[in-house]
Formats: C-alpha cells, structure tokens, sequence
C-alpha cells in the first residue's frame, strides 16, 4: 500500500509503500476511499500535541470499503465486505473504567486515537477497531462524507455542550464550524460569525454558510450572545468570547488543542458565566450526528487533493488557503478533472 508517514514531528511527511496492514480480531481492514484533513493533523505533525506513535500515518476521517473483518471470538462480523464505513478519531476505550461506564468514553484514560496512536487513513489501506466505525449514510458522497468524521462530529459535540442557546457566536470557520452553523440554523438558532479582522472572504464565507452577521473577532457582535464556540486554535479568544456572552452564558472550547489563554479579569467570567472544553467524542455522538446530516441535509465545502499531495493540503490548511474542509483521495477517478 502507500501511505504519507510522519517519521518525527516537525518534519515533512513522506511518501511511503509499505506492506498492507493485517487485521487482528475485531479489527476491520479498509480500502481508503477518501480522507479528511485535520487541524489536529497539524497540530500532530508540529509536535503540538506529545508523544505520537512513531512512524505514523496520519489521518483520522476515514472513509473507506470494507476489504476483510476478522471478528472477535464468539461474535459475528459486523460488517459486510464491500460496505462503506467511517473510521472517527476515537479509535479505542477500555470499556470498564468510570468513564466509560458512564457513557463518558470519550475521557477514557486508557483510549488511544486514530492518526495519532493508531495509524490512519493518509494511505491506500487502514486497519480500525469495528466497533468504533460506523456506516455511512446513503445519498452522502465519500468527499462530503470524510469531513463529517471529525469537523461535523466535534463541531456537533460542540453545540450540544452549548444547551439551548438561541444566539450562538462561531470563532474560527474552518471545517467544523461551517457543518454546525448549518445544524445550528436547523435548529432554529442564530449564528453570529467571527473570522480574523483582515479576512473579508471568510466573513462572506460565514454569512454564505448561514451565519446573518460576521464580524472580526476582537469586535462585540450585534446582541449579547446566549453562547460562544471557539473552533480556532488562539487562547487570545476566550476572553472575547466571555466578554461577547450575556450573564449565564457558556463559552465552549472545540478543538483539543490552544494556545495559552491570556489572563482576564473575573468581572468577565462572574455573572454566572460557564467556560469549558470539549473532548474527543463518544460513538453514540457518532451515532447521532450521522443520522441527522442528511436530514439537514448537511453541505461540505471541500477541496480536494489527491493522496500525494498530502502535504500540500496540511500547508494549504496552515495558510488558510481555503475555505470548508480539504480531503485527500486515493482512486485517480474520484479526483476532479482540474486536479487530476
């Protein structure tokens, strides 16, 4: 197979063939067919996030055809050969902790993480755990279905944290927040968009996705808001967005990775303010998510690169070359005429 490997953070990803990965029980063996990229990939590959399985293939929005299962003993496989699945960021969880037995797996001390301790999908073949893939809505194409995988499904978690807030405002419309501004409406919430000050395509990117206002992020948005997502990666917005919230609002924090937040004042915070994080995801967010997009239905902005130029993407994403999502696809055929 060919896979993009990260051999030691900080440094380029090399294209690689290897042998096909060979599944153990439980485990499912994919042909790829398309691959979300991440800014946690980034945050991976920049050594942002400690200690990943070395080498590495990254990836972690899997979308691929299931090629074999070896089940586990004592159970029936569970999925058929040919069948399209999506393997999420959660890759593994023990099952027995407390965490887990509260049906908080995603905080599962013992998990580990697809493209970060298990090796994803920036290649032809992958290896997953079955009972962390899921099946794919029909009607979604495997392009617009990659995303769904991590952006939709962080970006869902996301929202779900903010309760039932009406006015809700989106820090950073990168791939997440362009899924859930699109949920957010069909709950019948308001948007408020925040993109950096000079950024006047994201601002219309914003306002084309469903947000009615889009401003820069160190200005007051139009009304006080109920709720706050920051999905951009700078701790610099977190007092922003507590001072943009009303009293008794949450600021929700979307990405597991931040800069350092600078130290505010308490008055921002007081007035029963909430700030808190969001963690990796559980399979019944999966669950959820997968089975609302199509009645949304939900639009992907993607921008597609074949799997060589995997690289490419990840710096295309640091430059905030394009809007919605970048996937990487490996069959030539299903690469647009323009990029092929």
């Amino acid at each position: 197979m060919r896979a993009l490997v990260l051999t030691e953070p900080r440094r380029p990803l090399v294209l690689l063939e290897r042998p096909d990965p060979t599944p153990g029980p439980g485990q499912v063996l994919l042909d790829v067919r398309a691959c979300a990229v991440c800014r946690t990939d980034l945050h991976i590959v920049d050594g942002e996030l400690p200690d990943p399985k070395l080498p590495l293939v990254p990836g972690h929005q899997i979308v691929g055809e299931v090629r074999a299962e070896v089940p586990r003993p004592g159970h029936a496989p569970r999925f058929a050969r040919g069948a399209r699945v999506g393997v999420p960021w959660l890759g593994f969880t023990c099952g027995t902790c407390a965490y887990c037995r509260a049906g908080r797996e995603n905080l599962c001390d013992a998990a580990r993480f697809t493209g970060y301790q298990i090796d994803g999908g920036f290649a032809s073949r992958v290896v997953a755990d079955a009972r962390y893939c899921f099946p794919l809505p029909e009607g979604v194409p495997d392009l617009q279905a990659a995303p769904l995988l991590c952006a939709g499904l962080i970006g869902y978690r996301t929202l779900r944290m903010a309760g039932d807030a009406e006015r809700i405002g989106i820090y950073g419309f990168g791939a997440a927040a362009h899924l859930v501004v699109q949920v957010a409406r069909y709950q019948g919430r308001r948007v408020f968009g925040f993109v950096r000050a000079w950024d006047e395509k994201g601002k219309a990117f914003a306002r084309e996705m469903g947000a009615e206002w889009a401003g820069a992020s160190n200005e007051p948005p139009p009304v006080e808001l109920d709720a706050a997502l920051i999905f951009a990666p700078a701790g610099e917005l977190v007092p922003a967005a507590l001072r943009a919230v009303r009293k008794g609002g949450t600021v929700v924090c979307g990405g597991i990775h931040m800069s350092d937040i600078p130290s505010f004042p308490y008055s921002i915070l007081w007035g029963e303010r909430v700030l808190r994080s969001v963690a990796n995801l559980t399979r019944q967010d999966g669950e959820e998510f997968l089975a609302l997009a199509p009645r949304v239905p939900l639009r992907t902005e993607v921008n597609v690169y074949p799997l060589e130029e995997g690289a490419a993407a990840l710096e295309d994403l640091r430059a905030g070359r394009f809007s919605g999502a970048a996937v990487l696809v490996v069959a030539n055929d299903e690469i647009p005429a323009d990029r092929a």
